[in-house]
């Protein structure tokens, strides 16, 4: 455990997010070359086309520092303000944070709301001061309303560009030095926070959690404390750009779990998952049902499509449990 690292990104849209986490991926040859393409966390054609992130990921990379080896998962966050609960929960699942400001733009108001969260989890926070080699950054006046915001020394921001790949060295050494070790106890009855949730139309929802006590392993029947439902956890693995199937993902570890449940509302962000013989007494704090934040009417052109219409929500809902119709 002490070993592993779990962090998250808080930026505003746009402020390098996406592109510094390539970078990072590529530093510690998570990704191939062949593999490699811009924004690779964003698979949606929409995150790509905008430039945002709208589902937020895990990924895990292996990174050696002073010849150890480190595991290093990064659960991305989503950078809008309709998803704070989503937020919440990614930044529950971490000890750290990489606060990235962009050098020319300044802080803005969505880095400021994420970072409370981040500072209400008690996280240790990384400031990194984001495409500096633009000719309009302005690296001092912007290190000062940093230093002003969290209360650091100026010696602890990192300078660095997603674009060129300056300082990304310097954020690796930074993440296994500073951000805690996960604390947890493995022979604790098993205690798992799930953070994410995503559709498989040939295997049912894959969920993504993080291991706060015990370990779950192939095959064992756990619980759901949301909903009271059981399954079995038929395939466990750790999230690589590709899955890796595992025997066990133990104690302060992140990975995914597949257990063919069909429907999405099944499963809660910020649910605890937990043995179903011997169960924890205690759900992970903070669990809330997602509430809608934007309203829309839709209507069928031609009113014969109704059914249609009705059968395409359902379908999308599967892909997104926050969509409620």
């Amino acid at each position: 455990m002490k070993n592993i690292r779990n962090f998250c990104i808080i930026a505003h849209i746009d402020h390098g997010k996406s592109t510094l986490a390539d970078r990072l991926l590529d530093s510690t040859q998570t990704v191939t070359a062949r593999e490699a393409q811009a924004q690779l966390l964003d698979n949606m054609d929409l995150e790509r086309e905008r430039g945002i992130t709208i589902k937020s990921h895990a990924i895990q990379m292996e990174y050696t520092y002073k010849g150890e080896k480190y595991i290093l998962n990064l659960i991305d966050t989503p950078g809008h303000v309709d998803f704070s609960y989503e937020v919440s929960r990614s930044i529950a699942a971490c000890e750290g944070a990489l606060l990235i400001v962009d050098a020319a733009q300044s802080i803005q108001a969505q880095t400021i709301s994420n970072l409370y969260l981040a500072l209400e989890n008690d996280l240790e926070i990384i400031p990194v001061l984001n495409k500096v080699d633009l000719p309009s950054a302005n690296p001092e006046e912007v290190s000062d309303d940093i230093v002003d915001l969290l209360g650091c020394k100026l010696e602890d921001i990192i300078h660095a560009s997603g674009k060129t790949g300056f300082g990304v060295d310097k954020i690796l050494e930074a993440i296994v030095e500073r951000i805690p070790a996960p604390k947890g106890d493995k022979d604790e009855p098993l205690q798992a926070l799930i953070f994410d949730s995503v559709y498989n139309p040939f295997r049912g929802i894959e969920v993504i959690f993080r291991v706060k006590n015990g370990e779950i392993r192939k095959g064992q029947k756990i619980k759901f404390m949301s909903t009271g439902n059981e399954y079995f956890a038929d395939e466990v693995g750790t999230l690589k750009l590709n899955q890796v199937p595992k025997d066990v993902i133990g104690c302060g570890d992140v990975g995914y779990l597949i257990s063919g449940i069909k429907e999405a509302k099944d499963v809660k962000v910020g649910d605890t998952i937990t043995d179903a013989k011997t169960p924890t007494t205690q759900m992970i704090q903070g669990f809330e049902d997602v509430k809608p934040m934007v309203f829309a009417g839709i209507y069928p052109v031609d009113t014969e499509d109704y059914e249609d219409l009705r059968a395409s929500m359902e379908k999308l809902q599967l892909n997104d449990a926050s969509l409620v119709f």
